[in-house]
């Protein structure tokens, strides 16, 4: 699969003024330091403590939203541990009043719940089909910044939701960044209970996913690490197989339309095609990466 040409643009420091007043001192500095970036081609010099990867988190949800929200947005909020700081910073601007008359629609029943509690006013679909912006996180993000999710049980509700925003910006750190999709994270895949290991075997032998091991998700919906003995339930009341790789997929592309063209799946994990902008936090500092001509 040929990648798409992309566009990579490095950002400005965060200023200490748009850091939350109630971070400690020692983790502004870290989060100041690890943005600090000098003009391209130049080295740059870092002191001080390293930011660890819940501050990398915090940092692109803080900019996704102070970057691409503004009042009067329908908005689609994300699921799982990088979209939860993006949620915290649009409650945090609501009521400082940086923001008014957001509407939200969310991906999951714990962000839904996150945004209840921090006062966001939310709608569905039904009522909002159109959204200005979508912020979320992702599992893998290959070179031509197609996306793999799903590792928090989510992405059936995370791609209705993001499929119908103008813009999708995803965030994460580098350490979600990979050159295939595949080896680097499993392929979640939504099916419904009935007959799924019967499911499980018409998947591994479609021709796309040549190679793949479906292992049936159990205990906690919320993570693929076994934490039980019953399966996994989204919640849409279904389960969840993960698809294991050694290789990586050559077309993800025919493999998303392969698995979606099989009875038995509600959604996979594949999203491919819908990125508006990527922002990655990293060693080097915050930078985001574009499909070219976007």
């Amino acid at each position: 699969m040929a990648a798409r040409g992309l566009a990579v643009r490095w950002l400005r420091p965060l200023r200490a003024s748009k850091v939350p007043h109630a971070l400690p001192a020692s983790v502004v500095a870290a989060g100041l330091a690890c943005c600090a970036m000098s003009m391209p081609g130049h080295k740059r010099h870092v002191t001080g403590m390293a930011a660890s990867q819940d501050e990398l988190k915090k940092q692109v949800g803080y900019k996704a939203v102070d970057d691409y929200v503004k009042s009067g947005m329908v908005i689609g909020l994300g699921t799982g541990s990088t979209a939860y700081f993006a949620v915290e910073r649009v409650g945090q601007k609501l009521r400082s009043g940086e923001l008014k008359d957001v509407v939200a629609v969310p991906t999951s029943k714990r962000t839904q719940e996150q945004a209840e509690k921090l006062g966001i006013k939310l709608a569905t679909l039904d009522t909002q089909p159109k959204l200005d912006v979508a912020i979320d996180g992702a599992d893998s993000v290959d070179k031509s910044l197609n996306l793999v999710k799903g590792g928090g049980g989510a992405h059936f509700r995370e791609k209705i939701v993001e499929a119908a925003a103008r813009t999708f910006v995803v965030i994460v750190d580098e350490s979600k960044l990979c050159d295939g999709l595949g080896p680097h994270f499993p392929i979640p895949v939504e099916v419904v209970p009935f007959c799924h290991e019967h499911t499980a075997r018409v998947i591994k032998a479609l021709p796309a996913l040549e190679g793949c091991e479906p292992v049936l998700r159990l205990g906690s919906a919320a993570n693929n690490k076994r934490d039980g003995d019953e399966p996994a339930v989204t919640d849409n009341g279904n389960y969840i197989l993960d698809l294991h790789f050694k290789k990586p997929i050559k077309d993800a592309r025919a493999a998303a339309k392969q698995l979606k063209s099989t009875i038995g799946v509600v959604e996979h994990g594949f999203f491919t095609d819908m990125t508006s902008v990527v922002i990655v936090a990293g060693k080097e500092g915050i930078y985001e990466k574009k499909p070219k001509g976007w």
